[in-house]
This record gives C-alpha cells, sequence and structure tokens, in this order.
C-alpha cells in the first residue's frame, strides 16, 4: 500500500482524488494548504504527492521548493493553467509530471501509478552494488560524456545538472539513437503512461535539456509530425 498526500484547498477536488486512490488501495492523507503539506511531509513520509498550485498561505511551486530541501518524494502537480512557463517552473524545481485541470481522475491514477512504478525501479536501481569504474557504462561524442552507470552528464568536463526526467530522456535517446522514436514511445517509455490529449510534457522536457545541452542541443532533432531522434551532428 502507498502513501498518497493530496495537497488542494478544494474539498471536492481533494474528496474525488481520495475516493479514486483509496479505490486503488492507496493510503491517503489530505492538506488544505502549502504550510500544512510542508510539515506533514517533515514529520511522515509518503509515496507520492499530488499538489495543487493555487493554493493559500504558500502555493504549490513553493511548497514542493521546500520539500525538496529534506525529500525527494515524488510529485505531480495539479493546475488549473496550462502555461508552458508553469510546467517549466514545476520541472525546474523537481516536479515529475504536470497535470492541468480539468482532469479525468482516472488518468490521474494512471499516471499516479506510473510515478510509483518508475520510483520503484529507481530506488532498486541505487540499492544494487557499487561498480568500479570499469564496470561503466559511458557514451562519448566530442566533449559530451555521459555516463549511464552513475547517472553523470558532463561536456569539457563540468558536470551538467539534470532533473531526474532528464536523465532518463538523454539516457533513452542516446541509448537508442539514430532510431526515430514517436511521441507515443517516448511517453510511454519515460513516463510509464500512454498519450493522452494535448499534453507537452515532452515538449518542455527536450525544451529544457537542449538549453542544459548547449552546443550539443542539436544532437537531439525534432521529426515533424512523428517525435524525436539522437544523432551525432
Amino acid at each position: 500500500m502507498s502513501k498518497l498526500l493530496i495537497v488542494d484547498d478544494e474539498k471536492e477536488i481533494c474528496n474525488l482524488i481520495k475516493k479514486y486512490a483509496e479505490f486503488e488501495g492507496h493510503d491517503v492523507s489530505c492538506a488544505e494548504n502549502g504550510i500544512d503539506a510542508v510539515e506533514m511531509c517533515r514529520q511522515q513520509d509518503f509515496d507520492i504527492i499530488i499538489m495543487d498550485v493555487m493554493m493559500p498561505e504558500l502555493d504549490g511551486f513553493s511548497a514542493v521548493a521546500m520539500i525538496r530541501k529534506f525529500s525527494d518524494t515524488p510529485v505531480i502537480m495539479l493546475s488549473a493553467r496550462g502555461e508552458e512557463y508553469d510546467r517549466i517552473h514545476g520541472f525546474e524545481i523537481g516536479v515529475d509530471d504536470y497535470v492541468v485541470k480539468p482532469f479525468s481522475p482516472r488518468e490521474l491514477m494512471l499516471r499516479v501509478s506510473a510515478v510509483l512504478n518508475r520510483s520503484l525501479s529507481k530506488n532498486h536501481d541505487e540499492a544494487e552494488p557499487h561498480h568500479t569504474s570499469s564496470d561503466h557504462d559511458i557514451y562519448t561524442y566530442k566533449t559530451l560524456s555521459v555516463d549511464f552507470t552513475a547517472r553523470t552528464v558532463t561536456i569539457d568536463n563540468a558536470r551538467i545538472d539534470l532533473s531526474p526526467k532528464e536523465y532518463d530522456l538523454l539516457f533513452y535517446l542516446i541509448k537508442n539513437r539514430d532510431i526515430a522514436l514517436t511521441r507515443e514511445k517516448l511517453l510511454s517509455e519515460i513516463w510509464g503512461y500512454d498519450f493522452y490529449g494535448v499534453d507537452r510534457t515532452l515538449d518542455t522536457h527536450i525544451k529544457l535539456l537542449r538549453k542544459k545541452l548547449g552546443d550539443y542541443a542539436s544532437c537531439i532533432v525534432t521529426l515533424r509530425g512523428v517525435g524525436y531522434r539522437f544523432e551525432e551532428a
């Protein structure tokens, strides 16, 4: 049973999500604002957090930023606004997924399951025995070096700080380089769910990833109407 924290000042939305989450077998707690959410996360561990953006006292973005100082619990952000700026800001502070209101409770539960599965897989990988440097799986192209084993990326010997999803996306693109990858395939492999409607999550992560790759941004090629491909420019 997973412990789920719902943070939203609208009781109707909290009750709706709680109903579906408990039906899926989750142990659910609720908070009405960001301050309460941060305090609850200090006092106990949760497996996943569903956080609204617009709340009194402390907004969702600020609450996540505070929680990230002491916890890496996965977060799905809820917002009535779907602007790219909001999505980018959320992903930059460590949000795992972003759902725009109004939303389908069934889809939200699918995304919860996908995020939980990825989190469990990551924890399992981190528990594996330590590898020596000779065991590392490393990709290099000019001054770009990607260590899949250590989950590090360097350019000109300088470490590039990526979010967990950016690591996953870059690693998958590189391991499948020179292959046309559809949007649906990338969403399924990286986020763990099928494509639902107009979802800009992938495009936003590609934009952030290109920005951080600098001179190597052109290695991620947009295939109009299809998806993306990584190739050595």
